[in-house]
């Protein structure tokens, strides 16, 4: 099997993408980019302001041309938003040009993990369980639909997923580390 030079996080907010990425990144010297982040950087706005004043769908069209042209590097582990899979662009370029990785956790965890963010408008709600059942509900089949890979990070530490996830790449010859 040939390697394959990018990898992608996928799944749910608060399912730990950006942490395990970092982590990741360090485990195998490679870039670690975020689609949010480099959103932010590009729009010099934070995410819940771009829903506040152009709605979700102008966001979705932003994180589309971020995952087109990050997608286009080579070597660089990405974390993407929770709902870049929403997109059949987004799904086809990350599952054509890299190993998608999805990382699972319960809705539980989910709300333990991002009850303090003020970065999750979608959250923003009354009652931010049902939000995120819904969401489930409509990303998990998408998620399994591209993930080479899915990891639960429910009761994992960071460096504990990361290292699983490098062994398994390397294991099955998606990445070599150099020793």
């Amino acid at each position: 099997m040939s390697i394959r030079a990018n990898i992608y996080l996928i799944g749910p907010m608060g399912s730990g993408k950006t942490a395990v990425g970092r982590a990741l990144a360090l485990r195998t010297g490679r870039e670690f980019l975020d689609t949010d982040q480099e959103i932010e950087r590009r729009t010099g706005v934070d995410i819940p302001y771009i829903f506040e004043k152009e709605g979700e769908a102008r966001f979705r069209e932003r994180e589309r041309e971020v995952i087109e042209d990050l997608t286009q590097h080579d070597g660089i582990i990405l974390a993407t938003g929770g709902g870049a899979i929403l997109s059949e662009h987004n799904r086809r370029r990350l599952a054509d040009t890299g190993i998608v990785v999805h990382l699972h956790t319960t809705v539980e965890e989910q709300l333990k993990r991002t009850q303090w963010s003020a970065n999750r408008p979608l959250l923003n709600a009354a009652d931010p369980r049902a939000v995120l059942e819904q969401l489930r509900n409509q990303r998990q089949p998408l998620y399994e639909q591209i993930a080479h890979y899915t990891f639960d990070t429910t009761t994992r530490r960071v460096k504990t997923v990361a290292a699983a996830i490098t062994r398994q790449l390397e294991r099955d010859g998606h990445i070599a580390l150099q020793s």
